[in-house]
């Protein structure tokens, strides 16, 4: 019986059924690992053996990945003869000059986490959704639940769209249908849900744990094209959101839309006293954002 040429050995070894995953994305989900402090600082990484079987790998992918976290400071000690070391401190994100812009998903929560070992966490977010900040919460959250944060007060402040403006994106390609628009009805609800469970869980931590909590919304009355992230007044996130042709699938129809993925926008770290350029940058954002909310934003109900 003949092989079929996809499994067809070479070397004594099956060819793989479905692309080998880079380097990088091999050095992405090592650096999730560690900035979620499932591999914590001094620990001892898997053997390079170990890690090119764990992700259907060369060897020669496992040591370009390992060789990315080593130029950003999160491994120590790599060599041929023993596993790499986590850095101290790797599960801080650098911030400012120091810190490569990364996708949002990689870096908001590291950075969400650090902000909240102060006494007095104050984040402002302006941002499409809130998707990208919920799931970044969770971070912070786990480690107060673990009794390794106690902040005493946390005071949260989101700009989001207006339900009632006519958004810029998401939107059908060919544009709204009046009034009965499922791509505006499906963002609609995505924004209240996401908002809703972003207010839940900070609002648990007066129960739990006798934090003094604020969490407040204000309405935008534009779409706004980049997502911003303001943290304790000394930290400014910011990334683009570009915005793509995709097929939105709602109900059993597939919509083609103009939407943009936030949770993939590279974001760009800033922070205050690391020369002038973050300075500046980080102050003119504290004053962009507090224009927006204290004169032309309105108030916002997470409700349908």
């Amino acid at each position: 019986m003949a092989v079929e040429p996809e499994h067809a050995s070479v070397n004594g070894r099956k060819k793989p059924q479905r692309p080998q995953r880079t380097h990088r994305e091999v050095a992405d989900e090592l650096r999730a690992r560690i900035r979620s402090g499932v591999l914590r600082p001094g620990q001892r990484m898997p053997t390079q053996a170990q890690l090119a079987a764990e992700f259907g790998v060369e060897r020669q992918a496992v040591r370009g990945a390992l060789r990315i976290l080593q130029s950003e400071h999160l491994l120590t000690n790599i060599s041929k003869g023993a596993p790499a070391t986590v850095a101290e401190r790797a599960d801080r994100a650098p911030a400012g000059p120091a810190a490569p812009p990364q996708p949002t998903t990689v870096a908001l929560a590291p950075r969400i986490a650090s902000a909240f070992e102060a006494e007095h966490v104050h984040i402002d977010a302006v941002c499409l959704t809130a998707v990208s900040l919920t799931l970044a919460m969770g971070e912070p959250l786990r480690q107060i639940y673990a009794g390794r944060l106690k902040p005493a007060k946390v005071d949260v402040r989101v700009l989001l769209p207006s339900r009632s403006i006519d958004l810029a994106f998401p939107v059908p390609v060919g544009g709204r249908r009046g009034r009965d628009d499922p791509v505006h009805e499906r963002w609609l609800a995505q924004r209240n849900a996401q908002g809703q469970v972003l207010r839940h869980n900070l609002l648990a931590l007066r129960a739990t744990h006798g934090i003094d909590v604020r969490v407040t919304f204000r309405a935008l009355p534009f779409t706004p094209p980049v997502k911003l992230y303001l943290l304790n007044n000394t930290e400014a996130l910011f990334a683009y959101y570009t915005v793509t042709r995709s097929e939105a699938q709602i109900g059993q129809e597939s919509l083609p839309t103009y939407d943009a993925q936030g949770v993939r926008s590279m974001l760009f770290a800033f922070e205050q006293g690391d020369g002038l350029r973050d300075t500046t940058f980080v102050e003119q954002s504290h004053l962009w954002f507090n224009a927006l909310w204290e004169t032309i934003s309105s108030e916002l109900e997470l409700t349908d």
